[in-house]
């Protein structure tokens, strides 16, 4: 154990190759007294579950026991346990790419509200009152073949709304818009099923069309419980393989 009149002498030697050895196992410079800390590794980015699982299983670095935080329904990490430091190091980053078109509680034209209704929701049939509704199908029906007419309210509940839309070749017709609607939104990884929301759809004159979430964040839960399901099935049987959600 190194005394005071030692330290003090070596810090005004400012000698910064002289390292101090202490008795906890830290090491210290000279300069200050600054301790030193273990060096940690810098995360490598990927965009797929597949490539968590690929790296654990291949195990390149030759890992030993390992963390999987899933953090967000868009973020996995791979990390070690804490070191002498208290710290974690990080080996693995998988952030999922989802779409960018992806606009809610705005209104949009019906042209670009199609566009992202068709590129950014899964194809999701939803069993209600033993029916088989389609309600991205629906949704696709109303906005696409709406008429530049006015949107009227229907009802006394605040809800309800009705659009004159083509029936046919020549014929035009007024329909009740769904409300609420379920939908799944491509927001997490591609590996997992999209989880299915709530949402209230609501449209205007113009036309213009726009889908509120309602299901208070839900959907983000029970993202993180299907990736760490989905993780701990196709990781099960490697030792050390500790998964937090």
């Amino acid at each position: 154990m190194m005394n005071r009149e030692t330290a003090e002498y070596l810090v005004g030697l400012g000698k910064e190759q002289v390292v101090i050895e202490a008795n906890n196992g830290g090491q210290y410079t000279p300069e200050r007294l600054v301790r030193i800390t273990e060096p940690v590794a810098t995360a490598v980015e990927v965009h797929t579950l597949t490539a968590v699982v690929d790296y654990i299983k291949e195990n390149i670095d030759n890992l030993g026991p390992v963390v999987i935080n899933v953090k967000t329904p868009t973020k996995v990490k791979v990390m070690s346990p804490l070191n002498g430091d208290r710290n974690r190091e990080h080996y693995l980053e998988a952030t999922a790419l989802t779409p960018d078109n992806l606009r809610f509680d705005t209104f949009l034209d019906t042209e670009r509200f199609n566009i992202m209704m068709q590129a950014g929701f899964v194809n999701h049939p939803v069993e209600v009152d033993e029916q088989l509704l389609d309600y991205k199908k629906m949704l696709l029906q109303v906005t696409g073949l709406v008429r530049e007419e006015a949107i009227k309210e229907v009802g006394d509940d605040g809800v309800s709304q009705a659009a004159t839309i083509k029936t046919g070749v020549a014929s035009v017709g007024e329909v009740v818009v769904p409300n609420p609607v379920q939908l799944a939104p491509y927001r997490t990884f591609s590996e997992v099923g999209q989880p299915l929301s709530r949402f209230v759809f609501r449209m205007k004159s113009g036309p213009s069309a726009a889908l509120y979430e309602a299901d208070g964040g839900a959907w983000k839960n029970e993202a993180i419980l299907k990736i760490k399901e989905y993780l701990k099935n196709e990781l099960a049987g490697i030792k050390g393989v500790h998964i937090l959600a």
